[in-house]
């Protein structure tokens, strides 16, 4: 049940607070007071498309929250599944905030959630049921949904869609597998060329670096050599007999010959060693590494640009690097393997598809037969509803066909096998025809109510809304639309309509008014719930609009006290 509603900056409400009571409740005001503006609040609690339209003109934000309590043991199971737990009291507030930026926050019990899931929550806790709802009853697609909600067969249909699903991706699989077996072929023959084009030329990760590194060493082989001569002349040994070795070697005989004489000596000659050994060790190093590894470096080079070549073509076709080249190469294996093994999967595909067909083919029958049985309990029901509702010569009929594929075989859809469609004579005598066609717009109004009272006895959110529920209906019928929504209040939940009609506000519960002033210049809207005198002039003025006499009061009362 909705315990409160509060609204912030929503076109003409500044501010305005609502504690709504169980039961049927009304909210009635003049044309224009804002009547809508309380429906596209609760519309933005439900998750609705937001548009910046909705702030109040020179504000930055605005916000709507409702709490709900009271909730059903099936709103409970389903709010904790979604994550969305009442507090300990089994109360839960849903919030949202629009800004002019466009941004829009939803939060349960305070903490933020995706719009998505205030959507999915508000199912199990509200419904709205307006002009759009009505024009809903004329598309043919919708009629199946209720059905099966009066049937009650939403375990079954969930099954039957689980396996429609994968029925679907198999069909689609099936249909790329079977398609351009020539265009295979080619691309088969094409991934082949690739594979043998790449593997011919036995590429390393690491070749090309190491590639790359010798090219330089073998470019630059003279200076190497010339340079490499230099260190060690100069280091360890040449000709004149001026190396730094030697050098080094006549300082030690001298401090050797110095020993006997100086105390530090000995310990200069241990540095001037290890001076020696490290000479003589970088000169070995350089000499060695100064050799030539290659008898031939010219046609060493020759090689190693010629290999360098082969792998920057390759790469100019199948990657910037060779480990991209090998990437390239293990998806083209992979995907030739993939196709090579078509034939298979497309075996392995249909295979399952026969299966799951005949699966779904029972699930599809049990789905028939369960709405036939359904079909005709709700026939006699909303007739019977219609016909409280002063259509009592109407013919309602729920049609329930297979539906078929060209060549005859069933044609299995999300919902199963079957079209629904609601068919109605509302003169005797006429014959059956689809309600889209028959139906004026008073009739439709009566036709939703019917519907959603003989499913809101299977199962329904604690808040049913009706907006102008009485459209294109007046008098006896508007009284029997009001005795009819109490009743439904009367089944558990709360019913809250907003009408023009006296006779419908009459049989309120509890009447809000909705009014609009203009104060500096600016104009707001105020909801106030009335009590039985405030209650009785609303009702007048519903009825006789700007002069509200004694008589039509008395009329008015009467009309409230009428049991």
């Amino acid at each position: 049940m909705l315990y409160s509603l509060h609204i912030e900056n929503i076109a003409v409400i500044k501010s305005a607070s609502i504690d709504f009571s169980g039961g049927f409740s009304v909210l009635t005001g003049e044309t224009g007071a804002g009547k809508s503006i309380i429906i596209d609040s609760i519309n933005l609690i439900c998750g609705a498309k937001q548009s910046r339209e909705l702030i109040r003109n020179g504000e930055d934000s605005a916000r709507v929250s409702a709490v709900f309590g009271e909730l059903s043991d099936h709103a409970v199971r389903a709010l904790d599944e979604l994550g969305i737990p009442a507090d300990e009291d089994g109360m839960i507030m849903f919030e949202r905030t629009l800004t002019t930026q466009g941004k829009s926050v939803s939060r349960a019990n305070g903490r933020t959630i995706p719009q998505s899931l205030q959507r999915e929550a508000m199912k199990y806790l509200i419904g709205i049921h307006g002009q759009h709802d009505n024009m809903a009853l004329l598309m043919p697609e919708n009629h199946i949904v209720y059905l099966d909600e009066f049937a009650n067969i939403e375990q079954t249909l969930l099954k039957y869609q689980e396996s429609y699903e994968r029925y679907c991706e198999l069909k689609r699989k099936i249909a790329e597998l079977r398609s351009g077996e020539r265009e295979k072929a080619q691309k088969m023959e094409f991934l082949r060329y690739q594979i043998e084009e790449i593997e011919a030329v036995k590429l390393k990760p690491d070749e090309e670096e190491k590639l790359l590194a010798r090219r330089a060493k073998l470019q630059n082989s003279e200076r190497i050599t010339m340079l490499s001569d230099t260190v060690y002349s100069l280091l360890y040994r040449n000709e004149k007999g001026t190396a730094a070795l030697d050098k080094v070697k006549k300082a030690e005989r001298a401090l050797e010959a110095l020993a006997p004489i100086m105390d530090d000596a000995d310990s200069l000659i241990s540095r001037l060693d290890s001076i020696t050994y490290e000479l003589e060790d970088i000169a070995l190093t350089i000499d060695a590494l100064r050799d030539d590894e290659y008898d031939d470096p010219t046609a060493e080079l020759d090689r190693v640009e010629t290999r360098l070549d082969k792998i920057s073509r390759i790469e100019r076709k199948y990657g910037d690097t060779v480990p991209e080249v090998l990437a390239f190469l293990d998806k083209a294996k992979a995907e030739l393997e993939q196709t090579e093994l078509s034939e298979e999967n497309l075996a392995s595909a249909e295979a399952e598809l026969a299966a799951l067909l005949a699966e779904m083919a029972k699930m599809a029958d049990e789905l028939s037969e369960k709405r036939l049985g359904a079909a005709k309990k709700l026939e006699e029901e909303i007739i019977r509803e219609l016909s409280y509702l002063e259509m009592g010569g109407v013919s309602f009929s729920v049609s329930v066909k297979r539906r078929v594929e060209a060549d005859g075989g069933v044609a299995y859809a999300k919902r199963g096998a079957d079209d629904v469609e609601f068919m109605i004579s509302t003169n005797k005598g006429e014959p059956l025809k689809p309600l889209a066609r028959i139906a004026s717009g008073g009739e439709l109004s009566r036709i939703m109510l019917a519907v959603k009272t003989v499913l809101a006895e299977k199962d329904s959110p604690g808040t049913l809304i009706f907006d102008e529920v009485d459209t294109g209906v007046s008098g006896k019928t508007s009284e029997k639309i009001g005795i009819k929504l109490r009743q439904l209040a009367g089944l558990g939940g709360q019913v809250l309509c907003v009408t023009h009609s006296a006779q419908i506000a009459a049989r309120a519960e509890n009447h809000y008014l909705i009014e609009k002033r203009e104060v500096d210049g600016r104009v707001y809207t105020s909801v106030t719930p009335l009590d039985g005198d405030g209650r009785v002039r609303e009702t007048a003025r519903i009825m006789g609009g700007i002069n509200i006499t004694d008589k039509l009061i008395e009329t008015a009362r009467e009309m409230i006290n009428q049991k």
